[in-house]
């Protein structure tokens, strides 16, 4: 018998992205049907650490009790919406019932006897035993769209330049930035917002989906099953400026936009939004684009985007992906750990689970860029966007100013120090320049070991990596009474630095 071990879970299950989905709708009250205590974590941790609520005020848990258990659950069902009713936390709310892990694993299957209580309420089977988080997004949008907004939506007309973005919801990464992106660039072409679905939304307007004529699919992950089955023509979210410029083409077509109506404002925002683009591609920093190399770990849709913008648009070389969720050729993250440790990249886009590897590799010359949760990290304003012509200029903004900030770090102690020290008195001597500073011959067995150590160091640390190597090997050598760096020498070095 085998066993799979996981590490750092990076994908939870499908209740809660089920909850993240019916927790958007403010006419919803959610029961999630759970022991005492154990709703803390998706009601109020999980909110504040990533979307910077304090808490999700649509969400009640039964609170299984022992005897729950051995009784069965449905009085604990009863007994709490009693208490929402007295309490008025149900007056005009649509009331769903989402079973959990804990429920799933003693059977707990309120189907029936939730019609008898509430005949209005439904009743959503998670499968958080089985499923994960995309899956549970997927399901829960479909869920609505059958209960809620199909059938009330038979007879509707679809308006011409109407768009639904569909997928951004709670506990989506960056979900407000890129969602006020995507409506500035629909809205620049001449599109109309209908539904933004479900994140600003109520169940009470899902049969309004039918009245758009595209749909717009904010992530790869999750979205798309909605998208199909209204029957509407759909496109992704784009990233990357070639992609954002095809994306608003086609679109324009979909609803109906005049071709030379788009192109006025491509032009337009290739004068304005981009502009810092250029300036930062034609500027000094120019040439390390290509010198470096990143690693990407994020949802679907940033894996794929950000790879081709990278990699394709600047030249930057992507050393390795993981998207979520994962394809069975990408690796995991006993894997990534494993990678990051051996070589970091320069820049790596991930979670706090990448951070941590990173720290535990010492990776000095190496750079974290939030990319996906879980966090703590908190993206609740419109400036960070990695979609669309305003996530081209973020990005390429956000990766300069980590140039930047490497070869700061890289720079001697000594001259930092000296800048900051103002001088007093006469100029001190030269100092004259003993056997320490001067270089020493070396083995080609030695030099050769060297530079295969350098080149497990990202580029821009190379050049200091090497000057400090070079110092720490011949100060060795003088010090054992060699007239070269030998092999043996550098061997030794390099272990001590990676101690």
């Amino acid at each position: 018998m085998s066993i799979n071990l996981i590490r750092d879970i990076s994908d939870t299950s499908s209740f809660w992205g089920a909850t993240w989905v019916f927790g958007c709708f403010p006419d919803v009250h959610i029961i999630c049907d759970a022991p005492i205590g154990c709703y803390n974590l998706l009601g109020v941790a999980v909110t504040d650490y990533t979307d910077a609520l304090p808490h999700m005020a649509n969400l009640t848990p039964t609170s299984i009790r022992e005897e729950d258990v051995i009784n069965g659950t449905a009085g604990a069902l009863k007994r709490t919406i009693n208490d929402l009713h007295s309490r008025g936390y149900l007056q005009n709310k649509h009331l769903i019932v989402v079973s959990t892990a804990e429920s799933e694993m003693i059977s707990a299957d309120h189907s029936t006897f939730l019609v008898s209580l509430e005949p209005t309420a439904r009743f959503f089977w998670s499968q958080s035993l089985e499923q994960d988080e995309w899956t549970g997004r997927n399901r829960a949008l479909l869920f609505a769209w059958e209960e809620y907004g199909k059938p009330h939506a038979s007879t509707t007309t679809p308006v011409a330049n109407r768009v639904n973005l569909i997928g951004p919801s709670l506990g989506c990464f960056n979900a407000p930035a890129d969602l006020h992106e995507l409506k500035r660039l629909i809205t620049g072409i001449g599109g109309e917002i209908n539904l933004v679905y479900p994140y600003e939304a109520t169940i009470a307007a899902t049969p309004r989906l039918a009245e758009a004529a595209v749909n717009v699919v904010l992530y790869r992950e999750f979205g798309e099953p909605l998208a199909q089955a209204l029957d509407r023509p759909y496109l992704f979210a784009p990233l990357g400026i070639f992609e954002t410029t095809q994306f608003l083409r086609d679109l324009g077509t979909l609803i109906g936009v005049p071709r030379a109506q788009v192109e006025a404002f491509i032009t337009q925002e290739k004068r304005q939004t981009l502009q810092p683009v250029w300036d930062l591609w034609r500027g000094p920093q120019s040439d390390w684009f290509s010198a470096v190399d990143c690693a990407i770990v994020a949802g679907r849709s940033y894996v794929e985007g950000l790879r081709r913008f990278l990699g394709d648009e600047l030249g930057v070389k992507i050393a390795w992906t993981s998207g979520r969720p994962r394809r069975p050729d990408e690796p995991d993250n006993i894997e990534i750990r494993k990678r990051l440790h051996a070589r970091a990249p320069a820049f790596v886009f991930g979670s706090i689970n990448e951070k941590i590897y990173l720290a535990e590799a010492n990776a000095r010359a190496s750079y974290l860029i939030p990319a996906v949760f879980p966090g703590p990290v908190v993206r609740r304003t419109t400036g960070t966007p990695f979609m669309g012509y305003a996530g081209v200029a973020y990005l390429i903004q956000e990766l300069v100013n980590r140039f930047y900030e490497s070869v700061f770090n890289y720079l001697p102690v000594e001259t930092i120090k000296c800048a900051a020290e103002p001088m007093t008195g006469p100029p001190a001597p030269e100092p004259t320049r003993d056997a320490s500073a001067r270089t020493m011959a070396w083995t080609n067995a030695a030099t050769e070991r060297l530079d295969a150590a350098l080149q497990t160091i990202p580029y821009l640390g190379r050049i200091s990596a090497s000057r400090s190597l070079r110092l720490a090997a011949e100060q060795t050598a003088r010090a054992r009474n060699l007239a070269e760096v030998t092999l043996p020498v550098i061997e030794d070095v390099l272990n001590s630095q990676t101690q």
